[in-house]
């Protein structure tokens, strides 16, 4: 039987995708340390995680932001005028404490930590990407990167993010990417990364 090829080509995300991309990004994420350190029981971090990822993007991404995926990653960005818009509205807060259980208030410091330390200017911020560990290494995550990136530079502006995965700098310094801070998260948590990337002229521009 022939195998259909898997897609790189980076589609907008609905709600009709919530299902398949929460799926791929709790596979994604499960050796993530910040993740690892919310949802600690390996019995339940996958179905943790699927919830959590669900929440985000039907309440918070994806009514403002830009989502995007392949047939095996996802990446949910946020651009500049969706920056105030994008913070949890108390239903979602709500959502994402039941999920999170007696991890909630390390959720809560952890937030406002990486807010603390957030970039004032104008910037596109990089909330979430992850490929599936079975597909890791074919390009899905690049794709996604190249097609964010890509925005940021038409506009001018700068990328930010924030990365608590050691193995994942080297990526995104790859892409340009430098680290701004190191930050231990409150609560004896993992260190995360802040990472800033400056607005590059396209070639020949």
């Amino acid at each position: 039987m022939t195998r259909m090829p898997i897609k790189h080509t980076p589609r907008p995300t609905t709600a009709d995708d919530a299902s398949f991309v929460s799926r791929t990004l709790a596979r994604a994420f499960d050796d993530d340390p910040m993740m690892r350190w919310f949802f600690p029981d390996d019995a339940t971090r996958d179905s943790g995680l699927t919830r959590y990822f669900t929440t985000l993007l039907l309440r918070q991404y994806g009514r403002h932001g830009v989502c995007e995926h392949t047939d095996a990653a996802a990446a949910f960005w946020v651009p500049p005028e969706g920056q105030d818009k994008a913070v949890p509205d108390a239903e979602t807060v709500r959502q994402l404490e039941e999920i999170l259980g007696d991890r909630a208030p390390l959720f809560r410091d952890a937030v406002k930590a990486a807010v603390e330390h957030g970039p004032q200017e104008p910037h596109w911020y990089l909330a979430v990407i992850g490929a599936d560990p079975a597909a890791r290494g074919q390009g899905h995550g690049a794709a996604l990167l190249r097609a964010g990136l890509a925005r940021a530079d038409a506009a001018g502006l700068p990328v930010y993010l924030e990365s608590s995965k050691p193995s994942n700098l080297a990526l995104y310094e790859h892409f340009g990417f430098a680290v701004l801070a190191e930050l231990r998260l409150p609560g004896g948590g993992p260190v995360l990364w802040a990472m800033r990337r400056e607005p590059q002229r396209p070639a020949g521009g």
